[in-house]
């Protein structure tokens, strides 16, 4: 192994270091299934509860890119698909070993009226079942009937007027009604959200020009969701929770996730207007495990087969989109590279320590296997060596094949590089990772033994596991023994999926070769006795994709993705408020006593007091929204008889800007102020 490598001494180089800080899923990513939204996986969160960590959250969305205002017929499930997440704890099996399926059905409260949501009645009302399988498919039990789903969020009127659902607390409160127990334990939740994926797609998809300061192409839209909140004993194969783990990175907590749709085989449509009718076979139609393996990795000519196929037995035909894929030759100067600004601080390792190419068609790490140093590694052909090291011309299996097919073992090299024995990255270094699975096929895998980064940690990073891993290199905390320790962001991605995590940079620094230089085969601009952190490393590290966070916010606990945005704020209505239930829409009063609110100081800086006056009695709301019309801080007042009164709030943690505030009475708006908040 000495022969391939320069000798250069990695753990007394990092620990001389100074600190760095290292700076798009399935949205209509097939052909066929672009034409079919219901039906699409657009994202698959796998996570440990950060609010409950004796749990695993599991979120698959469908429905790409619903506008808030896309009336009159807004989305919803369909009825005649299966919902399905398919689990896997298990090597030994061929199937899956968890299944669960949700299905749809709709109701029409109300057919006189063209509106969506109406004097208490909703038009199309969905309610779903849950089933299930714990042997493959082969049996099912139904473990939640007649599950609510909560209306697409209209507008105030719909939601909280007495015209609408006169649900006076808002939609949240829709939204927490929702939330329910299956009777097997698991926590259920399926309704639209806002779409917690964030990516620059004008730039991504325009021949990857990827923009520092770019576009959120998902901003305010929302999706559906299916959120499952389950216990780790359920999913671990042999019902252990973590307190029976060896360590934090046991083998035997490690579970794979992927999420489907499928459709009948033939569906007959009818001339007279009525529901198609469906028959045949089940059809798989789409199908999610990693994010953006469809989109950007299965070239357009087989994505549609794809997504019809079945991960367990047709996935190791497209082991070659992973040993060479095709962002790389974005990447290399001698290929695309020069054509693709966006992505030009991203290079790839062509003579890593002076003997390794891992741009596309070129050996990688091929010319040591067999040698006396894999033995015991994972390269160890009699392990997984013809897999990760099948032949010369695969640079990519070593480290995006297992990072997508495998999972990535906690075996030499898959090692952080402190430690590593001077210029050898085959030799034992700081373990930081275990989510090794190897079923050969696109699933998100998670080690549920990882402890929770607490979102509230200083350290928590959207970067996941190259977060831990630079702070396993760089930060004097871990970079000094090779003994594991639990290092924030380990149970980020790709050691699952956490929702607030920026796959898209994490992904397109990974094909850059970040990967190996976590190991220790470092950048081409490294010099024998140098620092290992080159001008070549820090432009990597620098990278992101323009977009590195959501347009909003995420809830804390149980379903953790926040509240779908309205199609319409009603922050512009100023009129007079209804202080009766009416029993027809003709019934609103025309005349109404006065209620008057003001705020100050205004501008603000810590603290905003506001008063207001009634002239008669209510139930008052004040709300306070940026302006995009989401919602910061929410006033309950509660019943208010005729009076003065005053409320402070605490504006600490709103950031700089505008916003408005509202008064509502009974559920209807009837004042609005504009607020600004100072430095």
């Amino acid at each position: 192994m000495k022969s391939f490598i320069n000798n250069f001494f990695v753990a007394v180089l990092i620990c001389m270091l100074p600190q760095i800080q290292a700076t798009a899923s399935s949205h209509r990513e097939a052909p066929l299934i672009s034409n079919d939204p219901l039906a699409d996986n657009t994202d698959l969160y796998v996570f440990r509860s950060p609010c409950d960590t004796n749990n695993i959250v599991i979120i698959a969305n469908y429905i790409p890119f619903e506008h808030p205002a896309g009336g009159p017929n807004w989305y919803n499930f369909g009825q005649n698909i299966r919902y399905e997440i398919h689990i896997k704890n298990k090597t030994t099996t061929t199937v899956d070993d968890i299944t669960y399926r949700f299905t749809f059905t709709q109701v029409n409260e109300d057919t006189t009226t063209f509106f969506n949501i109406r004097l208490g009645k909703q038009n199309i009302k969905d309610v779903y079942t849950c089933e299930r399988s714990m042997d493959g498919g082969l049996t099912w039990t139904t473990i939640k009937t007649n599950g609510i789903v909560p209306p697409p969020n209209i507008g105030p009127r719909s939601i909280q007027s007495a015209v609408g659902l006169g649900e006076a607390a808002g939609y949240d409160a829709l939204m927490t009604a929702a939330l329910t127990t299956a009777s097997t334990g698991e926590k259920l939740f399926a309704g639209p959200v806002d779409d917690p994926f964030f990516v620059d797609l004008g730039g991504a998809f325009d021949v990857g020009g990827f923009r520092r300061a770019g576009r959120d192409g998902l901003a305010k839209f929302n999706c559906h969701s299916i959120v499952m909140e389950i216990p780790i004993s359920t999913l671990q194969k042999s019902g252990l929770t973590t307190a029976g783990a060896t360590s934090i990175l046991d083998p035997n907590f490690v579970i794979g996730v992927w999420a489907s749709a499928s459709r009948p085989a033939i569906t007959t449509l009818s001339a007279t207007g009525a529901a198609p009718a469906t028959s045949g076979t089940w059809v798989q139609v789409s199908r999610i495990g990693m994010p953006l393996t469809n989109e950007v990795i299965i070239p357009i000519g087989s994505k549609d087969r794809w997504n019809g196929a079945n991960p367990y037995t047709a996935d190791a035909s497209y082991v070659p989109f992973f040993e060479n894929p095709e962002l790389a030759l974005y990447m290399d100067d001698a290929a695309f590279g020069g054509a693709v600004p966006g992505l030009d601080s991203l290079r790839i390792q062509t003579n890593s320590l002076g003997s390794f190419n891992f741009t596309n068609t070129h050996p990688g790490l091929f010319p040591v296997k067999g040698t006396p140093e894999t033995v015991g590694s994972a390269f160890d052909v009699t392990t997984y060596g013809n897999i990760l090291l099948p032949d010369n011309h695969s640079p990519r299996a070593a480290d995006i094949l297992p990072i997508f097919y495998t999972g990535v073992p906690n075996l030499r090299p898959y090692q952080l590089a402190t430690g590593k024995t001077a210029g050898d990255p085959l030799s034992a270094g700081k373990p930081f990772i275990n989510n090794f699975l190897p079923t050969l096929c696109d699933m998100i895998r998670l080690n549920m033994a990882v402890p929770v980064t607490s979102r509230t940690d200083p350290n928590f990073s959207s970067l996941g596991l190259l977060a831990a891993a630079e702070a396993g290199l760089l930060n004097p905390a871990y970079n000094t023994t090779t003994t594991l320790q639990f290092i924030p962001n380990m149970d980020g991605f790709p050691n699952g999926r956490r929702l607030e995590d920026d796959v898209t940079t994490i992904e397109l620094q990974a094909v850059s070769g970040v990967v190996l230089a976590a190991i220790g085969l470092w950048y081409d601009d490294y010099t024998v006795g140098g620092s290992p952190v080159t001008p070549d490393l820090l432009h990597v590290l620098d990278f992101n994709a323009g977009v590195t966070h959501n347009d909003t916010t995420f809830k804390s606990c149980f379903p953790y993705i926040q509240d779908p945005w309205p199609g319409f704020t009603g922050t512009e209505y100023t009129g007079p408020v209804s202080t009766q239930t009416p029993a027809g829409i003709a019934q609103l009063p025309l005349n109404t006593p006065a209620f008057v609110m003001n705020a100050y100081p205004n501008p603000f800086v810590s603290q905003l007091s506001f008063r207001y006056k009634m002239d008669a009695a209510g139930k008052v709301v004040i709300k306070v929204m940026d302006i995009n019309g989401r919602v910061v801080n929410v006033m309950n007042e509660g019943y208010k008889t005729p009076g003065d009164y005053t409320e402070q709030m605490n504006a600490n943690n709103l950031p700089t800007g505008t916003y408005v505030a509202e008064l509502s009475i009974n559920g209807q708006s009837v004042q609005t102020i504009k607020l600004v908040k100072a430095n």
